[in-house]
């Protein structure tokens, strides 16, 4: 009913740089009212041993690679914590976006989802002109 972009952050529970993440940038006021906002926030455990359904598919707990398939699927198969995933609203793939984001870096990337400017700009033309209010 409101279409709005999933962003997911994609962690483990023993990764430092995502207790940092979740200290330093999801509880930054401006941060959290922007995601509120503009996009359905979620926080998935690439280790959990429980099943995910997305789009019709359950992606399950991979003990080959000690992660559940889903992260796999979201990371393309690039494992790295934490990552930052973003599902478009027009449906295109999932947009991974590894490492720890500070909320000015974080800034850059939210918006570029959360104001529509996905699949009509491109992501260096947009980084050029963007200013930072955070």
């Amino acid at each position: 009913k409101n279409p709005k972009p999933v962003l997911l952050d994609v962690y483990t529970d023993w990764c430092g740089w995502c207790k940092v993440m979740d200290k330093k940038t999801y509880t930054n006021k401006n941060v959290s009212q922007y995601l509120a906002a503009k996009f359905y926030p979620v926080k998935i455990d690439a280790e959990s041993k429980g099943a995910y359904t997305f789009n019709g598919k359950t992606y399950n707990f991979n003990s080959k690679y000690k992660t559940n398939e889903f992260a796999l699927y979201l990371t393309q198969g690039q494992l790295s914590y934490p990552t930052t995933v973003i599902i478009p609203v027009d449906g295109s793939e999932p947009q991974a976006i590894p490492g720890y984001l500070e909320p000015k870096d974080f800034e850059l990337i939210v918006k570029y989802f959360g104001e529509g400017h996905f699949g009509r700009t491109a992501f260096n033309s947009y980084q050029k002109n963007f200013k930072s209010s955070w």
